[in-house]
């Protein structure tokens, strides 16, 4: 069955690889980035949204999905931070989220049978230096998410992906090298960084009616970084 879903973001990486599988699944895709021509190849006429400044969004009478994917990777040691830093994170990642959330929630409520699906990082549940920033804006997403999950069940249900290191634009400072690629896959006991594709069909998956009986959930897409250890 058609639904009709919205995406927040998805020019590039894991959300234009989630747009296009849905899609290909004749999904009605209703799209908000901050660069809306770059979804004109994919036959998609998005709304204009900056998280660092929301504006209202228009959206159908019922949306059934909603995903969030607009992030930022700011590593800089602690002392480092500023004020600005921290709410910068803050802005993209919890305060766009819930301003675009708030805008879709009349629609979600329509549907009777809506699934939410918002992004978090590795570095939650894995203490890392230099993440203080992101970790401390995506704790507060995978709380947002769980409050919204009892809050809203059982018409909405609420899930995150919480991924390590993928090989995105986004994270292509990190990914530029094959000596980077290397040492970022070693970090890993599956021995690989994440692909678009692993990513996108999970976001997909639990849009669909196959994830029906989940919420609330934080699942640690990784490589096993958060929960494995491995013995060389």
């Amino acid at each position: 069955m058609s639904q009709h879903l919205a995406i927040i973001g998805g020019t590039s990486g894991i959300g234009r690889a989630t747009i296009a599988q849905l899609q290909g699944d004749g999904h009605q895709v209703h799209a908000a980035c901050r660069s809306p021509e770059k979804l004109a190849d994919l036959g998609l006429v998005a709304q204009r949204f900056d998280a660092l400044a929301p504006s209202p969004l228009a959206w159908p009478e019922r949306l059934d999905g909603f995903v969030y994917f607009p992030g930022t990777i700011v590593l800089k040691p602690f002392h480092r931070m500023t004020a600005e830093d921290f709410q910068r994170e803050l802005q993209v990642n919890l305060f766009g989220a819930i301003a675009a959330l708030q805008s879709a929630l009349p629609a979600l409520k329509a549907s009777g049978h809506a699934s939410v699906v918002l992004f978090s990082t590795v570095a939650v549940a894995q203490g890392m230096p230099m993440h203080a920033g992101i970790a401390a804006a995506k704790g507060a997403v995978e709380g947002l998410a769980r409050s919204l999950a009892a809050e809203w069940a059982p018409a909405i249900r609420v899930n995150v992906i919480a991924p390590s290191l993928t090989d995105t634009t986004l994270a292509a400072p990190l990914l530029n090298s094959d000596l980077k690629k290397e040492a970022a896959a070693k970090r890993h006991p599956l021995q690989q960084v994440g692909r678009s594709e692993d990513l996108s069909a999970l976001v997909c998956h639990l849009l669909s009616g196959h994830a029906r009986f989940m919420t609330g959930q934080v699942l640690h897409v990784d490589g096993g970084l958060s929960s494995v250890r491995t013995f060389a």
